[in-house]
């Protein structure tokens, strides 16, 4: 019979994490215990925000649900592993649609992780390579959690940069957020050398640490990370006016291109036209408007 608790009810919490019902004398016959302690422990998992729900019965079953709020997991480490190398791999490319939330999640996954499992995770990605599209550079998902624990524990953090001429520099900031714009990863901060506000490539950055100093975050000149670097980017770059003319038709174009380039204007049922403005690389530009495969001027 199982009397330690906290054991039993992480046991309960693994099995009931399964997609099925489970009756109660199974349970118990898991447990080592009575029925009558199934229920209890039952009791305390929902008292702890999990929702459990019976069914009645000669032999009354459980099962999780969904409900409000996201209670903790308990991952076996098949699934542990699992997770922390899907996050793993898409966290070293800037995956349009994956946030710092993302980053946050595997900076709490590997640190409570144990080390074979840890080890377990860094070899299997080793072992992996991933197909991208090959538009934007691959990062140390290290240097992503690094920076995204730093962030959210106002910690101060020290690393190296190599700015765009190739002049490098050690660099002490305080970590406001990462920002991802779908090709690369940047890092809002404010620079202490500096005293002032600074965005930094993250595939530029190497040996980032958090020194253990802690801070009260500053307020951002514009409220909001994004913001502040979508103005640091048209500061920093030049700005490209662009008219093209697609032989196709708008739906067809648009399905095919990145929405912050713009929305075609339908010229007739087979052409249509684009216009906008971007501040990037023009032979960048020049490939993303090849990608509806079809003739434009």
């Amino acid at each position: 019979m199982t009397t330690d608790t906290p054991a039993r009810l992480l046991t309960l919490l693994s099995l009931l994490q399964t997609p099925r019902e489970w009756p109660g004398g199974e349970l118990a016959g898991r447990l080592g215990v009575s029925r009558r302690t199934v229920r209890r422990d039952i009791d305390r998992l929902r008292e702890l925000g999990y929702p459990v729900q019976a069914t009645k019965g000669a032999d009354g079953g459980y099962r999780l649900v969904a409900g409000k709020a996201m209670p903790p997991l308990v991952l076996d480490d098949e699934e542990a592993v699992a997770i922390a190398v899907g996050l793993r791999a898409g966290a070293g490319h800037a995956v349009e649609g994956l946030d710092e939330a993302s980053v946050r999640a595997l900076a709490k996954l590997e640190q409570v992780l144990p080390g074979r499992l840890r080890h377990r995770v860094t070899t299997l990605q080793a072992a992996t390579t991933p197909l991208t599209s090959g538009d934007g550079p691959s990062i140390a998902p290290e240097t992503l959690t690094v920076m995204a624990c730093a962030a959210a524990g106002h910690e101060r953090l020290r690393f190296a940069y190599r700015a765009a001429d190739g002049t490098e520099s050690r660099r002490l900031t305080e970590p406001y957020r990462l920002v991802s714009t779908g090709r690369r990863w940047y890092l809002v901060a404010y620079d202490i050398d500096r005293d002032d506000w600074r965005t930094f490539r993250v595939d530029r950055v190497s040996e980032p640490f958090a020194t253990g100093a802690r801070f009260v975050p500053r307020e951002l000149p514009t409220g909001n990370a994004a913001e502040y670097l979508r103005q640091s980017m048209q500061r920093q770059q030049e700005t490209y006016d662009f008219e093209v003319t697609f032989a196709a038709p708008a739906d067809f174009v648009a399905a095919r291109l990145p929405k912050w380039l713009g929305t075609p204007e339908p010229l007739d049922d087979n052409s249509c036209r684009l216009r906008g403005s971007v501040g990037d690389a023009v032979q960048w530009v020049a490939f993303r408007l090849a990608l509806p495969e079809c003739d434009f001027v």
